[in-house]
């Protein structure tokens, strides 16, 4: 196998969205010391935070929801490395925007990005984009720590580019464009100080997961269930921690006469939410010869989610598939994730 390789604004700011387990309590912006001896996978993190609401909007066919937590520590990743991003002492918050098809209300991971610049009263206060990036409880998004001039009224202009993944079924010939829109943010430290943050001293480091926020208003990012993934499902692996789902589709409006669809479907363990920006590599081989050997496109599908995938020339209904990891998720990661799905393996189904 070759080895290549975010309507104007709603006026909802400030409204809290808690992760609704544990004890709440306030606590200051630092976040706790790491967790010693931290395992090479998904582990449950020193403490989790509440969001607040900083506003939503339509952006073409894109809607962005915005919000905010306190300032955390991350980790961007290049290649296999993963590197701590500290909190910096000007830092006021951690801004994050959540990009969906609204009218499917699938969180949509978009490799070109999200630009975001905050004004006061029309003076640039920050200009920078937002990194791709997952958190247990907060899921995939697009976050960076902010540092802003105090109390006061906002405005924040965001920018989703145009999505350069293969978009199939009712996705195809949308998001092609990028989109625009902007939001009044009300910013107080008061209501920042009034998000949860809960901390866990007994379970923090075992292998596990918060789980995910429940948003009113903004949809969770999570990859169907394997069971429900339509077509012939090959199975499930792990390798890095990831859990890959593989399946099988003869029958497809995208697929022409004598074609099938490979689709692999990679996600954390414990509550799916996508992994994104991977390179992949498959080999299929079908009725008894090689029908694909190439990389897998990233894509997005109404059913299948956002998956790796492939048209292959065959129309067998038994295919032996092996994967291989080229380049692992090329996503920040927030506390719990910063160890995991860095390693590059090779699954077969």
């Amino acid at each position: 196998m070759n080895r290549r390789r975010f309507l104007a604004g709603t006026g909802l700011a400030g409204a809290s969205l808690l992760s609704g387990c544990g004890s709440l309590q306030s606590q200051s912006t630092r976040a706790p010391p790491l967790v010693e001896d931290r395992p090479d996978a998904t582990y449950w993190p020193t403490h989790a935070e509440g969001m607040g609401m900083a506003g939503m909007a339509q952006a073409g066919d894109y809607m962005v929801g915005l919000t905010y937590s306190f300032p955390h520590r991350f980790w961007t990743v290049t290649g296999t490395d993963a590197e701590k991003v500290e909190i910096q002492s000007d830092d006021s918050l951690h801004l994050m925007a959540t990009v969906w098809d609204p009218k499917t209300e699938m969180v949509l991971p978009v490799k070109a990005g999200v630009s975001i610049t905050i004004k006061q009263d029309g003076e640039t206060v920050a200009d920078k984009s937002p990194w791709p990036m997952i958190s247990q409880n907060m899921g995939f998004h697009y976050g960076d720590n902010y540092a802003l001039s105090g109390d006061g009224l906002y405005t924040i202009s965001v920018r989703v580019n145009g999505m350069s993944e293969r978009r199939l079924g009712a996705f195809s010939g949308r998001f092609g464009e990028a989109g625009e829109a902007s939001v009044e943010f009300d910013f107080s430290q008061s209501a920042l100080r009034d998000l949860s943050f809960e901390e866990f001293p007994d379970q923090q480091g075992e292998r596990n997961a918060v789980e995910l926020m429940e948003m009113e208003m903004i949809p969770t990012s999570q990859t169907p269930p394997a069971g429900q993934l339509p077509g012939s499902v090959l199975g499930t692996k792990k390798g890095n921690d990831g859990v890959y789902a593989a399946t099988w589709l003869t029958e497809a409006d995208f697929l022409g006469d004598g074609e099938s669809y490979l689709a692999v479907s990679p996600r954390t363990p414990y509550n799916r939410i996508p992994l994104p920006m991977m390179s992949l590599d498959a080999s299929v081989e079908a009725s008894g010869e090689t029908a694909f050997d190439d990389a897998l496109s990233a894509a997005i599908h109404p059913d299948l989610g956002y998956h790796y995938g492939a048209v292959v020339p065959a129309t067998g209904s038994d295919p032996s598939v092996t994967v291989e990891v080229i380049a692992p998720p090329q996503v920040s990661r927030h506390e719990g994730f910063e160890t995991a799905f860095l390693s590059t393996p090779s699954l077969s189904f």
